[in-house]
C-alpha cells in the first residue's frame, strides 16, 4: 500500500489553476479551495494523515486539521553562558518521545532560511534577496506535545568557483553535506517564481540527493504567491520530479493554444489511474475516481492561452534507486516521497507542511530541553541579523567583504541589552555607502536589526553601530 499522501498539494494546484486565469490572487488559497472542490469525495483509509500538493494535484478533499499548531516559541538567552546551560540541560522529555531531523537544502536563495524562521515561529535565521545570507549550518527546535522536530539550516548549495566568487568559507561547502548525514528527512526547496532555474533541480542538489538516496526526500515549491500563471506548477512538477512521485509514475500533458479573441473556458482535467492487474485491489471510492475529471473553469483574458493538461498517476514497481552516475542526465529526482506547494514568506500552507513533518518522527530520544529554540549563541544569532541588513543595503559584492567585531554586549540594571559592534571595510568608498548620506543608511540597519533582535530576545535591544576602516 502506498504511503499516504499529503494535502498540500491538492490546495496549491488548485489555487493555482483557478487563479491561473481569473487575475490578481486571493488572500490564500483555502477560499479558492473552497469555490473548487473535487468530485470525488470519499476518501479511501490510504490517503489520510498528510495534506501534500500530490494530493491536491489528484482531486483529493483535505481534511480539516483536528487542532491549530498555535503555539509560542521560546526566546533566546541573551546571555552565552545561560544558552550554554540550556544546551547542556538534559532534555524535559516526555515518556514516549519521539524525533524529526530534517535537512533543508536547496539552491542559493531559494527561501530555506525563511521557511525554517517559519516553522520555528520566531525568526533566529538571517534571511535576504541576496545569495549566501547563511554562511553555516545551525539547527532550529520545534517542540510540539511529545514531538521535537530538528531543523537542519544549511547555506545554499552551490560550486567552488561560486564560493571562491563570493569570498566564502570552505564550510559553505561542505556543512549542507554534513547536515545529510544526520538527517532522517531532506526538504529539497524550489523557488518557482525563478524562471532561469526553476524547470531543474541544480547538479548540486542532484548530487547530494544521489549521495544519500536512503534518506526520504520532499519537494517543497516555494513562492508559489509570486507566480502569475499558476498552471505552470503542473509543468514544474512532471519535470522536478522525473514525472516519479513515491514510487508512482505521473504523466502531464497540456495543450497550450493562443487565445487573443474573447475569454473562454478550458477545464484542467486530473485523472488518476492504475493498472488492470492493481484494480481489483483499489478501494471502491478510488475506482470511481478512475477516469473522472476533476476540473475548475478558466476564464481568459486576452493575453493569456487556454490550457488543457492531464495528469495520470500510473502504479509502479516501487521506488527505483538512483545513485550519482544516474543522476547526471537528470533534470529532477524521481524518489520524492510527496511534493508541497506553499508561500513561506507569507506563512501560506506553512502549518500543513508542519503537520505533515510532525506525523513524520519516529520515536526516539529528544535532543533539547524543550525550552531550547536555536543551537546558535546570542551573538551568532546577532551577527547573523547585522548582516542581513547589510546585504540588504548595500550593492553588488560589498558586503561581502565587511567583518564584524563585538565590542561591548552587557545587560543592563533593567533587562536590557546594550550592544555594540564596529563594521569593519576595506575601502573608504565601501565605508561611505555603508554610512550613506547623513548617516542614513547605517541608522536604518541599525534599527532593523535592533527590532529583529527584541524579537528573538523578547526584551528591549539597543544596538549602536561604528563603521571602520580594517587596518
Amino acid at each position: 500500500m502506498a504511503a499516504p499522501v499529503a494535502l498540500s498539494a491538492a490546495r496549491a494546484v488548485r489555487w493555482v489553476l483557478r487563479a491561473a486565469a481569473a487575475g490578481p490572487l486571493l488572500p490564500g488559497p483555502a477560499r479558492l479551495l473552497e469555490s473548487c472542490a473535487p468530485r470525488v469525495t470519499v476518501l479511501s483509509a490510504r490517503w489520510s494523515g498528510g495534506s501534500s500538493a500530490l494530493g491536491s494535484i489528484l482531486g483529493i478533499p483535505a481534511e480539516k486539521p483536528s487542532d491549530s499548531l498555535g503555539q509560542h516559541p521560546p526566546p533566546v538567552a541573551t546571555n552565552k553562558k545561560e544558552q550554554e546551560r540550556l544546551l547542556r540541560n538534559k532534555p524535559d522529555q516526555p515518556q514516549n518521545p519521539k524525533v524529526l531531523r530534517i535537512a533543508i537544502i536547496g539552491a542559493p536563495n531559494a527561501g530555506k532560511s525563511t521557511l525554517s524562521n517559519q516553522l520555528l515561529g520566531r525568526k533566529v535565521f538571517p534571511v535576504s534577496r541576496k545569495v549566501h545570507t547563511t554562511r553555516c549550518k545551525a539547527r532550529g527546535v520545534v517542540t510540539y506535545e511529545d514531538t521535537q522536530l530538528i531543523i537542519l539550516d544549511t547555506p545554499g548549495l552551490t560550486s567552488p568557483f561560486k564560493a571562491k566568487r563570493h569570498n566564502l568559507d570552505e564550510a559553505m561547502l561542505t556543512d549542507p553535506w554534513d547536515s545529510m548525514k544526520h538527517a532522517d528527512l531532506v526538504l529539497v526547496l524550489v523557488d518557482v517564481s525563478d524562471h532561469w532555474t526553476r524547470n531543474s533541480l541544480s547538479k548540486e542538489v542532484l548530487k547530494c540527493l544521489s549521495e544519500f538516496p536512503e534518506i526520504p526526500s520532499v519537494l517543497v515549491l516555494n513562492k508559489v504567491d509570486l507566480l502569475k500563471k499558476k498552471y505552470i506548477l503542473l509543468e514544474l512538477v512532471n519535470d522536478l520530479t522525473e514525472g516519479i512521485v513515491n514510487g508512482r509514475k505521473l504523466e502531464a500533458r497540456s495543450a497550450f493554444k493562443d487565445n487573443s479573441s474573447s475569454s473562454a473556458e478550458s477545464p484542467l482535467q486530473v485523472t488518476q489511474t492504475s493498472p488492470p492487474e492493481n484494480r481489483a485491489h483499489e478501494p471502491h471510492c478510488l475506482q470511481e475516481a478512475d477516469g473522472g475529471q476533476v476540473g475548475c473553469s478558466l476564464d481568459n483574458s486576452s493575453d493569456m492561452r487556454a490550457s488543457e493538461a492531464r495528469l495520470v498517476t500510473e502504479g509502479a514497481q516501487g521506488p527505483k534507486c538512483y545513485g550519482p552516475k544516474d543522476v547526471k542526465n537528470m533534470k529532477g529526482w524521481p524518489c520524492f516521497k510527496e511534493i508541497f506547494m506553499l508561500a513561506a514568506l507569507r506563512g501560506e500552507e506553512v502549518d500543513t507542511l508542519k503537520r505533515y513533518l510532525l506525523m513524520q518522527a519516529k520515536p526516539g530520544p529528544w535532543e533539547f530541553h524543550s525550552e531550547v529554540l536555536t543551537s546558535q549563541s546570542p551573538q551568532e544569532i546577532c551577527d547573523n541579523i547585522i548582516r542581513e541588513k547589510i546585504l540588504e543595503y548595500l550593492p553588488l559584492e560589498v558586503p561581502y567583504g565587511v567583518t564584524q567585531v563585538t565590542e561591548i554586549w552587557e545587560e543592563g540594571p533593567s533587562g536590557e541589552l546594550l550592544i555594540v559592534q564596529s563594521l569593519l571595510v576595506p575601502r573608504k568608498s565601501h565605508m561611505m555607502m555603508l554610512i550613506g548620506r547623513r548617516g542614513k543608511v547605517i541608522s536604518r540597519i541599525a534599527q532593523e536589526a535592533g527590532q529583529d533582535l527584541m524579537n528573538v530576545f523578547l526584551c528591549d535591544v539597543r544596538l549602536k553601530l561604528r563603521v571602520d576602516m580594517k587596518s
